[in-house]
């Protein structure tokens, strides 16, 4: 089993140092090329593929490019264009909302506060810490999907299981500097290495620091089961 460094916080510093150096270019995957695509690609991120949205937004930023296209399509059409994203009608629902909240509440522009980001259809804690991050400079938080859900349990970094309650655990252990790195870093790993079912343990840079090491840990403590 990987022995886990002193603290909390010594553990996080190791993790982000070392990953730093394997995934040296770690940034976000959807594609997007303003604030609106980017609300719009979180969105439909959720619970869907990254390499999935991508394909489905090259063609409908094409057609809808303004909060007012949105506002004014109908679920049904907006449903029909997103359709293969997971959920699609209930998101085509969100889109349209969205572009009617973003017109009458916003003058048409983003907003750039947790609040009013949150307080838009389909937008929660995760969605709106992305796009304070990548489309308004703004990083007061930890984006906690699911591979950085996983990971930070795998690694002992939290024991918190719900992602609220997982990034309120981590801020006061990952240095501020770090926080939106931190999400890219895990995110990759998780998908190159660390991954849900078979994590390629043998590989990882972090084996020998991580207490879920299945080459002799019992139990993976990100599900908390035996491997």
């Amino acid at each position: 089993m990987g022995d886990p460094l002193d603290s909390r916080e010594a553990q996080a510093e190791a993790v982000v140092e070392r990953l730093q150096t394997e995934y040296p270019d770690s940034t976000i995957s959807l594609r997007y090329s303003n604030r609106l695509e980017l609300l719009i690609a979180v969105v439909l991120s959720a619970q869907c593929t990254d390499e999935r949205v991508n394909q489905v937004t090259a063609d409908l930023f094409e057609t809808y490019q303004t909060p007012e296209d949105y506002a004014n399509a109908t679920q049904e059409e907006l449903a029909d264009a997103i359709y293969g994203i997971t959920f699609h009608n209930n998101k085509g629902g969100y889109l349209q909302g969205i572009g009617e909240r973003i017109v009458a509440d916003h003058d048409g522009e983003v907003p750039d506060t947790m609040s009013a980001l949150t307080d838009l259809p389909g937008v929660g804690r995760k969605t709106a810490n992305v796009v304070l991050q990548h489309g308004h400079d703004v990083v007061e938080g930890i984006v906690v999907d699911t591979h950085v859900q996983r990971l930070s349990r795998r690694l002992g970094l939290t024991e918190e299981e719900r992602p609220e309650a997982i990034e309120q655990d981590l801020l006061p252990v990952v240095p501020e500097a770090h926080w939106q790195e931190f999400t890219h870093l895990l995110i990759d790993h998780g998908r190159a290495v660390c991954d849900a079912r078979n994590p390629e343990c043998s590989a990882c840079v972090l084996e020998d620091v991580c207490p879920s090491s299945k080459l002799d840990a019992e139990v993976d403590l990100a599900s908390g089961e035996e491997w």
